[in-house]
């Protein structure tokens, strides 16, 4: 089942054309890499499927609503991390867990079960009263990540997740999105980290506001006679001729 679709999905500033008529799928459970160097119009893309920018021309369904009509719906119905994403410091990890299940509209009733069923899956019932600022960076992310999908959203966007996380922690990282996609959650991700794009099902790769190859990454490694993502994003990154996003 498609959860996310776009049909010449186009958004301009002014003369500037940030995303220039993007049409792709994803489907439900899938993990889906959404990539480009600094420029390309990732972050605008996401936005707009995000309900939070809306599109100069074409279409855009997320959850089974449009991005035009529905973007409050689109809302409620998705989870979202970035790097920039920040918990509340000077709360307790449990504070911040039932905080963001309310704010998610988890009913109150489930708000004490899905705290300690989330404390346990992490691991972190020895820290459930440890101010959020005192965790170390990796264990924020994970716990943010955690956080953005406590109600169980169709689908999670996540903008760069794992920036300045250690290899370790990443990976850890990365089991945790493992799980929530064979939860049925469809992942979003875009990231920096090239061995990243390995993990997911299928990658797309911006270039100037377009989608220059949209494949699985075993497919681009072979049209591309890559040895690994890095090579081939590379490749494509060449021909951009903007460097601002």
């Amino acid at each position: 089942m498609k959860v996310i679709s776009a049909e010449n999905l186009t958004k301009k500033f002014g003369s500037f054309t940030a995303v220039d008529h993007i049409s792709f799928e994803v489907e439900q459970g899938e993990i889906f890499g959404f990539l480009g160097a600094n420029g390309a119009g990732k972050t605008t893309a996401m936005r707009m499927l995000c309900g939070l920018s809306k599109p100069t021309s074409g279409k855009g369904m997320v959850a089974g609503y449009d991005i035009s009509k529905n973007p409050e719906k689109i809302k409620a119905s998705i989870g979202y991390m970035s790097q920039k994403f920040s918990m509340y410091e000077d709360l307790k990890v449990w504070e911040n867990i039932r905080l963001f299940a309310g704010i998610y509209g988890v009913p109150e009733k489930e708000i004490g079960h899905r705290t300690d069923e989330l404390l346990s899956n992490l691991q972190f019932e020895s820290q459930k009263d440890t101010f959020v600022k005192s965790l170390p960076l990796g264990w924020k992310q994970k716990l943010a990540f955690s956080v953005a999908i406590v109600h169980e959203p169709k689908i999670v966007f996540l903008d760069e997740p794992t920036g300045g996380v250690d290899p370790a922690a990443r990976r850890q990282f990365w089991e945790l999105i493992y799980q929530a996609a064979d939860r049925g959650i469809t992942v979003f991700v875009t990231t920096h980290y090239m061995d990243e794009a390995e993990y997911c099902n299928r990658v797309s790769i911006m270039v100037d506001g377009r989608i220059d190859a949209l494949d699985t990454p075993r497919n681009l490694k072979e049209r591309f006679n890559a040895s690994g993502m890095d090579d081939v994003f590379q490749r494509l990154a060449r021909g951009a001729k903007r460097n601002s996003d």
